[in-house]
């Protein structure tokens, strides 16, 4: 197998999670939410894996006529943005106005965020909030807050996207990488989980989300404060 074939496999590897994202897509049209979320998963596995694999076969070397970030930027607005939005809005979780204010706030937040070029850090964290409203939404589904509670996270992530806090990839992101890299495959495991059940309120796979969401949130703001970080 040619230079050219491996970096080409690895992108259509990639575009398969606009495949991924359409099937979620299908299944909240029909309120499945828990098949929706299970599709959701597997498109993160793809977006968890496309990255190392991209860089491993140098794929703008090798593969430069397609643009490898822009196809995953796309995949990554619809299964981390716009499909969580609708279900968020749909479920019926937020209700009245609320729903329209969140729907409104994560897609319009979410396309400048996705346009911003200064989104990364030195150490390849992100610059903000980095748009990973599937994190948010399926806590949502598990959790089932207050919808004032859900409006208010919503509405605080929003603005941390364009605050100077940062925010790690539990890949790409050096520092606690032993530990978040892990984070962020237990995060995957409990929240197919919890939609596998689905979202039964006894499952202890709702603490495991929970618990994996919050240090993965919160994790890079850590780093901020201990290290005296700048971005």
């Amino acid at each position: 197998m040619t230079a050219h074939t491996r970096a080409l496999a690895v992108h259509l590897f990639t575009a398969t999670g606009a495949v991924f994202a359409m099937l979620a897509m299908l299944a909240a049209v029909d309120g499945k939410w828990s098949l929706m979320f299970l599709w959701l998963v597997v498109a993160f596995v793809v977006d968890g894996f496309d990255g190392p694999l991209a860089r491993r076969y140098d794929v703008k070397k090798y593969a430069g006529e397609f643009d490898g970030v822009l196809l995953d930027l796309i995949i990554d607005y619809l299964t981390y943005v716009f499909i969580p939005a609708f279900a968020l809005f749909k479920s019926g979780l937020m209700a009245g106005w609320t729903g329209w204010v969140a729907i409104i706030v994560i897609t319009f937040t979410s396309a400048l965020y996705f346009a911003d070029t200064r989104m990364k850090t030195n150490d390849n964290s992100f610059s903000g909030f980095p748009g990973c409203w599937n994190m948010v939404v399926i806590v949502i589904f598990a959790v089932e807050p207050n919808f004032w509670v859900s409006l208010a996270m919503v509405t605080l992530l929003a603005i941390a996207m364009f605050l100077p806090i940062k925010f790690v990839h539990p890949v790409r992101t050096d520092r606690w990488r032993v530990v978040s890299l892990p984070m962020a495959i237990a995060w995957t495991f409990f929240a197919g989980w919890a939609a596998w059940v689905n979202f039964h309120p006894e499952s202890w796979a709702h603490w495991g989300l929970v618990a994996t969401s919050l240090y993965l949130i919160l994790a890079g703001a850590a780093q901020q404060l201990i290290y005296h970080e700048k971005l």
